[in-house]
């Protein structure tokens, strides 16, 4: 994924989240989320979401070599800033160079 498009999206929504957590805290953004069902099945999909990113995420840094604490944590405490910052540090895979196509 283009570094650019991650930081297109990173950046505005960092700031977003930052007004968001300044003018109501962590339980202002959570708690219209237990208000009715349909918010409630937001809540429950980004949940549900988040949890298959923290899969691939922890898979993807150990089969790099990372340590993948850090990133399931930042994910858990911040929700989506934590998946972008992962990709915006994470290497770039390199082509191989063994001559397969496979």
């Amino acid at each position: 994924m283009h570094r650019s498009l991650i930081l297109v999206t990173l950046i505005p929504f960092a700031a977003l989240t930052g007004v968001a957590l300044w003018r109501h805290g962590y339980w202002g953004i959570l708690e219209p989320h237990f208000q009715s069902f349909g918010e409630a099945q937001v809540f429950a999909d980004l949940v549900i979401a988040l949890g298959l990113v923290m899969v691939w995420m922890w898979r993807d840094a150990r089969a790099a070599g990372r340590n993948p604490w850090p990133w399931i944590v930042a994910t858990l405490a911040l929700g989506s800033l934590g998946p972008l910052i992962y990709l915006l540090t994470r290497p770039t895979p390199q082509p191989s160079t063994n001559g397969s196509n496979a």
